[in-house]
Order: structure tokens, then C-alpha cells, then sequence
């Protein structure tokens, strides 16, 4: 696809349209890691049983080649990703410096059997996102296996092999598209993306994360060469925190971008059921992200991101897609649809069973709270900028 097609995109919307595979059901970063657990399956499952994902609005992510993803990535830090995939099949190890070189076989980043190959479908999937809303007017398209956020060029990080939103974002810019918002509602701080385009003022970049979580970076004083907007929240962040920071930083700013596309990574690790962070919102938070940027752009983009607990994953990312495709969303789910969450497991590990509500509801109920002064006084001085 050239940039003089996506400066004449076709008048045809795309979508809403999923993209997603069964290599997220059939592989598992193994052990006792947190994603060990099933999490695009149990959301291609759910919005099946509850009959929202007709073939024509599903479609099976491309998984992208090598050189695709040397649009951002070291070229060598691929062969070795493909090579240690290789590797991991054979029950072989790795040559002695690729730990500290690139990042693999570490606790965050193992050895496991599809370590190239899943990855590369998350990041096949952004690709074909970017490419395809580029060739069109406007669109939407939920791709729950990306949001890998912090892998960097040459090396993984934080579960990162690829960074799938890079790649997506490069490949909307590559097809022609110049503005860009980014918008991470994750715990945990996007600084693979940060990285990959501090001081570019065509892509806005705004994370909401955790403070002092991994990989503490993104402080509020981190401009990102100027064009980042980085919020760091107290632990109990609540939904009435939340609308503050979307009326009064999110949908600002996104549309004094006046952005041709929008990259919204949704991990759901910022709800109160996730075991890997201490945010306390509802999955009614995410959904109000979604609704209020949908209409400041033209194409959406909607990734999912961190999330450790499958009961939440999964409900939060399928109501996503109920709202991207213009859905009802139950007050009690259907029992195919209630079956599905209780055939749900934490694959190992001695963490309790959810309550009752996690498998017959889609929506948590409403998690306010107290907006406290540090939020205030954070917000304060991102307006000021």
C-alpha cells in the first residue's frame, strides 16, 4: 500500500471488525507466569456465545515475517527471537549473552514453544490495522492480542517480545497518515512507545498508569520530547478519578490533536480484580475511554494490553467489542455466554475462584470513589503545558 492510496482512502467504512487466533489458545508463556492464563481465546469465546462475532466481522490475524518487523525492530534481535522460538522447540538453550543482550529467557521474557510466532501475530494484526483504516475513510478494529507496549527495538521487556502498537502506528504513518493519538489506560507505563516517538509532534502521546509500578517511568514531568502526556495515579484509582482524567486531560487533548487515527491500548491490569497491580477501576472506566474517543477520529484502533486475571480480561475486552459493534450489553449474560466464564481457570497457581457475578454479569458494578488532591494537583500541571 502506498501513502498516495491512503491520501485518496475510499469512501467505504471498515468494520467493526476483530482481529484474533487460536495461537492465543493453544500457547502459554508456561509455568506459573501471569500470562499463563487464557485471555484472546476466552474473548473470541465469549462475544461468540453471546452471538456478537458473525464471520464477517471476525477475521484471523495475519502473523507478520521478519522483515516487516524490522520497520522498528533490530534486525538482529529478530533472528535471535526467531531463532530462540527455535530453540525452546528442541529444549535447547541459549547461547550464554542473549539474556542480558536481548532480554530472553528471563523470568518476564521465557523460553516457550511459540515465543516468535505469537508475537509476530499480534504484531501481523496492527500492521494489517494500520494498512487497512489508511485505505479508508473511516473504521474501527479491535485487536485484543496486541497492546505489547514496552518492547523495545532490540531487546523484550515486560512481556513484550515485539511492540505490536509501534509497529501499528509506524504502519498507519507509513500508508500516509501523519496525526496520531496514542492513548494508554494500562497500569503500567508505555515506555516502549515512548521511545519509538518522543519529540515527533504528529503522534500525541498520553499514558495513565500506576505510580511506582514497573518500569517506573513516565513521571509528570516527562514530556517525551514534548509530545507525552504522562499520568501517574495513586494506587486505588477510582472511576470517578478516572472521568476526571478523560473530561479533563484524555478527550481534550486528543481532539486539539485532530487526529486522522486513534491507538487506544486498553489493558485491563487497571481493574481492581487484577493481581498484578492495586487500580480499583471498573470495567465501566474502559468503557467511557472507548465511548468518549471513538468520535475524535476518523479510524480507532483498540488493543488490549496487561491483564492477569482471565475473569476480568474477559469480560472487559468482549464488552469493548459489544460497544465498538454497536451491541445491547446484558445485565446477566446468557448461560452459553456464563458457561464460557466458568470454563475459565488460572492454569495453575493457588489463587480463589471468582465470585458469582464474574461469570453471570459483563459490566462490573460502578467503582467510585474520592478524587483525591495528588490527582488534582497532577492534572493541574499537565494543563498547564
Amino acid at each position: 500500500m502506498t501513502g498516495a492510496t491512503a491520501l485518496r482512502p475510499r469512501p467505504t467504512p471498515l468494520g467493526p471488525v476483530m482481529l484474533g487466533s487460536d495461537i492465543y489458545r493453544g500457547s502459554s508463556y508456561g509455568g506459573l507466569h501471569p500470562l499463563r492464563v487464557p485471555r484472546v481465546s476466552a474473548v473470541m469465546d465469549l462475544a461468540r456465545a453471546l452471538g456478537w462475532l458473525p464471520p464477517q466481522r471476525f477475521r484471523a490475524s495475519p502473523r507478520a515475517k521478519a522483515a516487516a518487523l524490522t520497520l522498528w525492530h533490530d534486525a538482529d534481535y529478530i533472528a535471535a527471537l526467531q531463532e530462540a522460538e527455535a530453540l525452546a522447540r528442541d529444549g535447547l538453550a541459549l547461547p550464554a549473552d542473549w539474556r542480558d543482550r536481548f532480554g530472553l529467557g528471563t523470568l518476564s521474557n521465557p523460553l516457550y514453544p511459540e515465543m516468535f510466532r505469537r508475537p509476530a501475530t499480534g504484531a501481523g494484526a496492527m500492521i494489517w490495522a494500520g494498512e487497512a483504516l489508511a485505505s479508508v475513510d473511516r473504521g474501527v478494529v479491535h485487536v485484543p492480542g496486541a497492546g505489547t507496549h514496552h518492547g523495545m527495538q532490540g531487546r523484550a521487556a515486560g512481556f513484550c517480545y515485539l511492540n505490536d502498537v509501534v509497529l501499528g502506528i509506524l504502519a498507519l504513518r507509513r500508508a500516509g497518515l501523519r496525526r496520531i493519538a496514542y492513548v494508554d489506560i494500562d497500569a503500567h507505563h508505555s515506555d516502549g512507545v515512548e521511545v519509538a516517538f518522543a519529540g515527533q509532534p504528529d503522534v500525541l502521546m498520553i499514558s495513565v498508569h500506576e505510580e511506582a509500578r514497573w518500569p517506573f517511568t513516565g513521571g509528570v514531568q516527562d514530556t517525551a520530547g514534548g509530545n507525552g502526556f504522562n499520568l501517574p495515579v495513586p494506587r486505588g484509582f477510582n472511576d470517578s478519578e478516572m472521568r476526571l482524567v478523560l473530561d479533563r486531560l484524555i478527550l481534550p487533548r486528543v481532539a486539539a490533536h485532530r487526529p486522522e487515527a486513534i491507538v487506544l491500548q486498553c489493558g485491563s491490569d487497571a481493574l481492581e480484580e487484577d493481581p498484578l497491580a492495586r487500580l480499583a477501576l471498573s470495567n465501566r472506566a474502559h468503557l467511557a475511554v472507548v465511548a468518549g474517543l471513538r468520535d475524535l477520529a476518523p479510524r480507532l484502533i483498540v488493543t488490549g494490553g496487561g491483564g492477569y486475571n482471565p475473569w476480568s480480561v474477559a469480560r472487559c475486552w468482549t464488552a469493548v467489542w459489544g460497544l465498538l459493534s454497536g451491541q445491547p450489553l446484558p445485565d446477566r449474560l446468557p448461560p452459553e455466554a456464563e458457561a464460557v466464564l466458568r470454563g475459565l481457570h488460572w492454569n495453575g497457581g493457588s489463587r480463589p475462584l471468582p465470585g458469582d457475578h464474574m461469570y453471570t454479569t459483563l459490566l462490573d458494578a460502578p467503582r467510585e470513589g474520592a478524587i483525591r488532591p495528588v490527582l488534582r494537583q497532577r492534572l493541574a500541571l499537565l494543563e498547564a503545558r
